[in-house]
């Protein structure tokens, strides 16, 4: 099996005990469990249940993941909570320095990592690097975290007063993780949340949880202490239980919306903070005067990179005026690009993540087509050489979408573009501000006038100029907003920072001469 290749490629570099511990199972019938992480050991779970991890391209069963029982999951939480005392003490170099060698580990391990992602996701292999390398680039911030976490200082507030403020890690925190990026997620929540003195109990996605396990390890080989990351399995259980722990004290979420306001209003009302991104309906905007090379290859990119399964993807083409002509080149290019299993080095887009997922997808373009939209591309029925069991979609164009169309309300979260028509650019913003989601829109277009309009008008978050996937580097925050986000602080980031940490504000006074006894207010006012 791919996977059982990708371990053995790396156990010169992994330590022994996570190859002990996933191997420990393999035989020639039996697929590898996953372990748990609890309080520096990856244990086999004792659970009665476990839930198969399916590589999408063959369906062939690449390990098992288990349902975490209550006990186990508990046990991660008091490992997390024991070990936060001694960790929110460790000097801030020191937590910078873990990060440091975890970045440098990740590098050495890039490639078994993209196997593993491969093999459990579905991507192709080169979109898998750029999936680790998106997180690393939040690991790398993270080294940095001395600067990031400053507080403030003001002398001399009052006579003899001064007032300075800290910023101070939160204790136990959690983050419950999407399918669609493997590696890029959780390095988005635990080296953030860690370096800033927390500890964290981690939920991967029991779809491809084998990243996770992966990073996990590297990050202990760096030097992270027992206890401070933690890894826990599971579905709707697990979720709630996070939710509910007394001791967790912040919770990070990437996934579906339903999931998303779940997740928010079980675990708020419980007195955590919350960030959670969920869906999106990411529209480009194309002016007649953009170029129509870059851009169409901009929308082929975007739309159908990782199979369409990005919270990011420019899933809708709204073409304004003429440059609605620009759909037959469109159509001609995305019908060059090669669906096959992520591994063939020659694949542009690979399978979707399960049958379920692909019969959603399928679904949802048939409602176009009955709802009166024109099928210009139809990769529905692709057989792939080699992978006929695969959960493939070929590229799939749908134009003459109306906003009361199902295809264009619902996030499809596949290789499908929808595309609309606008007779003006004040029509094309009014259809992108009308939508429900906001995580990012795109601007094609040559006008700088155009591109600023679009800018200071548009409802999204996230603003591309000529860029199809605005998502910024981890010095910005991850900023989308309306339906596609939940919460007050943004992922990474300043915001992402402020989320993983408290503010403590000190007022000092030091005085020699004893003073008279006052019971007034205090004041800035001397008297």
């Amino acid at each position: 099996m791919l996977l059982r290749t990708s371990l053995q490629q790396g156990k010169n570099n992994l330590r022994p005990r996570l190859l002990r511990c996933l191997f420990s199972t393999m035989s020639s019938t039996q697929p590898p469990r996953v372990p748990n992480l609890i309080g520096g050991s990856f244990v086999d779970s004792q659970a009665s249940s476990h839930i198969d991890v399916i590589n999408p391209a063959t369906q062939e069963v690449v390990s098992q993941v288990p349902l975490t029982t209550n006990d186990e999951f508990k046990a991660a939480v008091s490992a997390a909570k024991q070990a936060f005392p001694s960790w929110r003490n460790t000097p801030i170099t020191t937590r910078q320095r873990v990060m440091l060698k975890f970045q440098e580990l990740i590098r050495k391990n890039m490639d078994k990592l993209a196997l593993n992602i491969t093999t459990e996701q579905g991507k192709t292999l080169k979109d898998a690097h750029g999936d680790i390398f998106r997180g690393l680039e939040v690991v790398e911030h993270a080294c940095g975290m001395a600067t990031l976490q400053m507080g403030e200082y003001v002398p001399n507030v009052s006579n003899g007063v001064d007032t300075y403020s800290l910023r101070e890690p939160l204790g136990v925190c959690a983050g419950i993780c999407p399918f669609n990026f493997p590696a890029m997620i959780p390095l988005w929540m635990f080296p953030i949340a860690v370096t800033c003195g927390n500890t964290f109990v981690l939920k991967p996605s029991e779809k491809d949880p084998g990243a996770s396990v992966m990073l996990a390890e590297l990050a202990m080989e760096a030097g992270l202490p027992d206890g401070v990351l933690n890894i826990v399995h599971g579905t709707n259980d697990t979720v709630n239980a996070i939710c509910d722990d007394d001791d967790i004290r912040a919770v990070s979420f990437v996934g579906s919306n339903t999931a998303g306001m779940h997740i928010y209003a079980r675990a708020a009302a419980k007195g955590k903070r919350i960030q959670s991104n969920m869906g999106a309906k990411n529209h480009g905007v194309v002016l007649p005067d953009a170029n129509v090379d870059a851009t169409l290859n901009a929308l082929l990119a975007a739309g159908f990179g990782a199979a369409g399964q990005r919270c990011m993807a420019l899933s809708t083409v709204v073409f304004v005026g003429s440059s609605k002509s620009w759909e037959d080149k469109l159509v001609e290019r995305a019908k060059a690009l090669k669906v096959t299993c992520g591994t063939e080095p020659d694949a542009d887009l690979g399978p979707v993540i399960s049958k379920q997922a692909k019969e959603r997808i399928c679904r949802l373009i048939q409602s176009g087509v009955d709802d009166g939209a024109k099928l210009l591309l139809d990769g529905r029925n692709i057989v792939v050489p080699g992978y006929e069991k695969g959960n493939f979609i070929g590229p799939t164009i749908i134009s003459g979408v109306t906003p009361d169309m199902e295809c264009y309300k619902e996030e499809i979260f596949g290789p499908v573009l929808v595309c609309m028509e606008a007779s003006s650019f004040d029509e094309a913003i009014d259809i992108l501000n009308k939508n429900k989601y906001g995580n990012g829109a795109a601007i094609f277009t040559s006008s700088g006038a155009a591109a600023r309009k679009f800018q200071m008008e548009i409802e999204a978050g996230q603003i591309g100029i000529n860029v199809p996937i605005p998502v910024p580097l981890p010095f910005f925050s991850f900023t989308g907003n309306k339906a596609s986000f939940a919460g007050d602080l943004n992922f990474y980031g300043k915001a992402g920072v402020d989320f993983f940490t408290q503010i403590k504000t000190v007022t000092q006074q030091w005085k020699d001469i004893p003073t008279s006894v006052s019971l007034a207010m205090p004041t800035s006012q001397k008297h």
